[in-house]
C-alpha cells in the first residue's frame, strides 16, 4: 500500500487548484491526486475530431472528465461573483471568497499567452433595460478565455505541477475505509492507497459517488436542486449588443404563470452547443472559442427552471435524469426544436429543419421536447423566451433553435465546517462535489483554500 499525506480525488477545477498551490508554496507533504478520466493532451471527444457525428456514449467522457474536469472543454468563462455560482462566501465570508476569485483569475492570467478582457455588468446599461422589462440582470466580473486558450493554460498548469504532485489518470476511486486514524483508498486496478487528509473533489459527474460513501461514513447529507431546461441556439446578431457590452448576461425571470425562477446560464457568443455524457446519460452544453477561425455565427446559452423537492422525495438527481432518460430514448440523444413549431404544438422534422434559417452547430435528432420537459418547466422557459424577447428582439423568432435538455446536476449537499471538513476528521470535500460551488471559479477558489489549509495543518 502507497501512503501519502493528502489524497485528493478528482483533478477538475478544485484538483488543478489545490495542486497549484501546493507546488506553489513548495509544499513537503506528499501529494496523490486520481482521477478517472484522460490526462489533458489525451482528451479528445469523438465528435470533435470528426470520426462520428453523435455522442457515442464515451466511457469516461472526455468532455466531462479528465484534468481540470468538466470546465477543461467548456468555453473557459470565469465568473468572479458571490451572486451566483455558488455559495462558498458562507463558508469563508463573501470578502474571502472573493479575494480567492480574484487570486485564481490571475494564476490563470500569468498562464495566458493573450491579454484577455475582463467583462463587468455594473457598469452595463443592460441592467437598466432589463428591470424596465422585469428581468433582473445579476452582477458579476467575467474573464473569458475561450475552450482553445482555457485548455492551453490548463496544460500550462499541468507542466508545472505535474513533477511534484503524483497524479493518476484512468484510475476510479470506488470505495474508502477509514482505520487507524487513515483513510484508505481502493480503486479500480485493484490498489490502495492510504493518507492522513482525504479531499473529495470528484465534482458534479462524481455526485452519486459522493453521497454513497457520505451515507457509508454517516456524514450529513442535504437535499439539492436539480435545473433543468434546454440549450437556446439563435444567429449572434440577436444577442451581439448585450454579449459585446458583458459577455456573460445572467438573466433571472419570475413566470407569471407560476412564480418560477428562470434564468439565463453559460452564455456563448459565436459559440457551438455539445453533447455531454454525464453518467450515461447524455445531456446538451455549450462551448466557444476565442479564436475566430473556429467561431459559429451563433450565440447558444441554456435556460434552466430550477427545481426543489420537499418530503418524502429527496433525490433531485434521479428526477433530473429520468427525464434526460426519456430524452435520449426518444431522439437517441439530443433532441432539437424550432421554437415556432414547439409553440404551434408541432413536432420539427427533416423537412422543417431543412428551412431552417439559424443553422444548428450541433447534429441532434429533430423531435417535440413537449413529449419529454414537464409541462411546468416547458411553459415557463417559453414564457422567460418571450421576456427575453423584449431586450433582445428576436429571440422569440420561429427559427430560434431549443436542444433538449439540459440539465444541471447537483450533489446534496454535503455538511461540512467553515474549513470544507466533513464530521469525519481529516476528510474534506470540496468544489461542485459537496454541493457549495457551482461554477468554475468557485470550485478553483475552494481547492486553493482547502490546500493553503492542510499545508499549514500538517507543516
Amino acid at each position: 500500500m502507497s501512503n501519502y499525506d493528502v489524497i485528493i480525488i478528482g483533478n477538475g477545477a478544485s484538483g488543478v487548484f489545490a495542486s497549484y498551490e501546493f507546488t506553489k508554496l513548495k509544499s513537503k507533504l506528499n501529494v496523490l491526486v486520481i482521477d478517472k478520466g484522460n490526462v489533458i493532451t489525451e482528451r479528445l471527444c469523438p465528435i470533435k475530431t470528426g470520426k462520428v457525428e453523435k455522442c457515442i456514449g464515451c466511457v469516461p467522457c472526455n468532455i466531462m472528465n479528465g484534468y481540470g474536469g468538466a470546465g477543461t472543454l467548456s468555453d473557459g468563462k470565469y465568473n468572479i461573483t458571490t451572486n451566483f455560482g455558488g455559495e462558498m462566501h458562507k463558508y469563508v465570508g463573501r470578502d474571502r471568497a472573493l479575494e480567492l476569485m480574484e487570486y485564481v483569475d490571475s494564476v490563470l492570467c500569468s498562464f495566458d499567452s493573450h491579454e484577455s478582457k475582463l467583462y463587468q455588468t455594473s457598469n452595463s446599461n443592460l441592467k437598466t433595460l432589463a428591470l424596465k422589462n422585469d428581468l433582473h440582470l445579476l452582477d458579476a466580473k467575467v474573464r473569458h478565455f475561450g475552450t482553445d486558450r482555457n485548455v492551453k493554460i490548463l496544460e500550462k498548469i499541468y507542466t508545472y505541477t505535474k513533477d511534484n504532485i503524483d497524479m493518476l489518470f484512468k484510475t476510479l476511486a470506488v470505495d474508502i475505509d477509514f482505520k487507524d486514524d487513515e483513510y484508505i483508498v481502493r480503486t479500480n486496478k485493484g490498489k490502495e492507497y492510504s493518507c492522513k487528509k482525504l479531499v473529495l473533489a470528484s465534482g458534479r459527474s462524481g455526485s452519486k459517488w459522493i453521497s454513497q460513501i457520505c451515507k457509508k461514513l454517516k456524514i450529513d447529507l442535504y437535499s439539492n436542486q436539480v435545473d433543468i431546461g434546454v440549450r437556446v441556439e439563435l444567429p449572434a446578431e440577436v444577442f451581439k449588443h448585450i454579449t459585446d457590452a458583458v459577455y456573460e448576461s445572467k438573466i433571472v425571470y419570475q413566470t407569471k404563470g407560476y412564480n418560477d425562477l428562470v434564468r439565463t446560464f453559460c452564455m456563448n457568443p459565436y459559440g457551438q452547443v455539445v453533447a455531454e455524457n454525464t453518467n450515461g446519460i447524455i445531456t446538451v452544453n455549450g462551448h466557444a472559442y476565442s479564436d475566430p477561425k473556429l467561431q459559429s455565427e451563433n450565440t447558444n446559452f441554456a435556460l434552466l427552471v430550477s427545481n426543489k423537492f420537499t418530503e418524502p422525495f429527496k433525490d433531485s438527481n434521479e428526477y433530473g435524469e429520468s427525464i434526460a432518460r426519456l430524452s435520449n430514448m426518444l431522439g437517441g440523444g439530443v433532441l432539437l426544436q424550432r421554437f415556432g413549431d414547439l409553440v404551434k404544438g408541432r413536432r420539427s422534422d427533416k423537412r422543417r429543419m431543412d428551412k431552417c434559417f439559424t443553422v444548428p452547430t450541433l447534429k441532434a435528432t429533430a423531435g417535440d421536447l413537449s413529449l419529454v420537459i414537464p409541462k411546468r418547466q416547458l411553459d415557463s422557459i417559453i414564457e422567460m423566451i418571450y421576456a427575453l424577447d423584449k431586450i433582445a428582439p428576436g429571440t422569440a423568432n420561429d427559427d430560434t433553435l431549443l436542444y433538449g435538455v439540459e440539465v444541471k446536476f447537483y450533489n446534496s449537499k454535503v455538511e461540512t465546517d467553515n474549513n470544507f471538513e466533513t464530521a469525519k476528521k481529516g476528510l474534506f470535500v470540496v468544489g461542485d462535489g459537496g454541493g457549495a460551488t457551482h461554477s468554475l471559479s468557485q470550485a478553483s477558489a475552494c481547492g486553493v483554500y482547502v490546500a493553503r489549509y492542510l499545508n499549514d495543518l500538517l507543516s
